[in-house]
């Protein structure tokens, strides 16, 4: 036999610093299926499994950048920050903690809304980002929600919430809550204005982000295996004592009994976005009684 084919040394024998390492960041394995794929591939796949169709979480830039066409958009109220009314301090205080946030994220809040064309239909997003103090809802988050909607009615415009939070933040208390009221209130007046609202539930969507603006949509949507309800299963679980059913507040479960009007996968969200909104074009606004006298004149 050739001496090719036999080892002459046992081991291996590159020396440690003639050795390479995989780089980072190269590989995804889906935490479901355990299928394993390049993150070229996943993120072409818009952070979904080709195999399962496990759907990442993925941030208010990532939805921005696939649901607006080009990736051409304008941010509004970009630099909104938390105050701190009631000096609150649990483990650090309360700036300190939403500074920290700030420098690990790059984010400014838990929210962040935009402006511009889906499909050639002009469009306002507020999507929001869990990384940020678990996508709680303080004042800054209601009070650019409800900008984002008075830039709709003013410029006749379709809006969409992409909701993903752990429920109203505990360090501002009831300023936190009043946002609940707030953010319906402005829902209301586009309603009133006959402009559409979709609301695309995310994994996970609870607490006073659900009892608010999450449920309020002329079409109340979601992504598959989106965890959605108030009080989190552990609660409701020691609460009754009883064990839930199988799925329950999945986004399939809260589906099959009549909370959510449809489940969409990532991949078929634009387009299913545009035959909404195609369906739900805003009516023209109405003209003063005056005016309309006069035109018919």
């Amino acid at each position: 036999m050739s001496s090719w084919f036999k080892r002459k040394e046992k081991g291996i024998v590159t020396p440690t610093e003639h050795k390479k390492e995989t780089p980072d960041g190269l590989w995804y394995k889906c935490p479901e299926c355990k299928t394993v794929a390049t993150m070229v591939e996943h993120k072409r796949l818009l952070h979904t499994c080709a195999n399962c169709c496990y759907h990442d979480r993925i941030n208010a830039a990532d939805y921005f950048e696939f649901l607006f066409d080009n990736h051409q958009y304008e941010e509004l109220d970009a630099d909104m920050r938390s105050a701190d009314p009631l000096n609150f301090v649990d483990t650090k205080a309360y700036p300190q903690r939403v500074a920290a946030t700030e420098t690990a994220t790059g984010l400014r809040d838990a929210v962040r809304t935009a402006h511009g064309q889906l499909n050639g239909l002009g469009l306002v997003v507020a999507a929001m980002d869990f990384k940020f103090i678990g996508g709680s809802m303080g004042s800054v988050v209601g009070e650019k929600i409800a900008r984002a909607i008075d830039y709709a009615r003013r410029n006749r415009l379709p809006f969409l919430m992409i909701s993903r939070s752990g429920g109203a933040r505990m360090m501002e208390a009831g300023f936190s809550l009043m946002q609940m009221a707030k953010t319906s209130a402005k829902l209301a007046l586009l309603s009133e204005a006959g402009l559409p609202y979709i609301s695309l539930l995310t994994d996970p969507t609870t607490g006073g982000v659900t009892a608010s603006f999450a449920m309020l949509g002329d079409f109340n949507i979601a992504e598959p295996g989106a965890l959605i309800g108030f009080a989190g299963p552990r609660v409701i679980k020691e609460t009754i004592g009883k064990d839930l059913p199988k799925g329950f507040q999945s986004a399939e479960f809260v589906l099959e009994h009549g909370f959510l009007d449809f489940i969409v996968d990532r991949k078929e969200l634009k387009q299913q976005l545009f035959e909404l909104l195609t369906m739900l074009q805003p009516a023209p606004a109405k003209k003063p009684v005056a005016e309309a006298v006069a035109a018919r004149r």
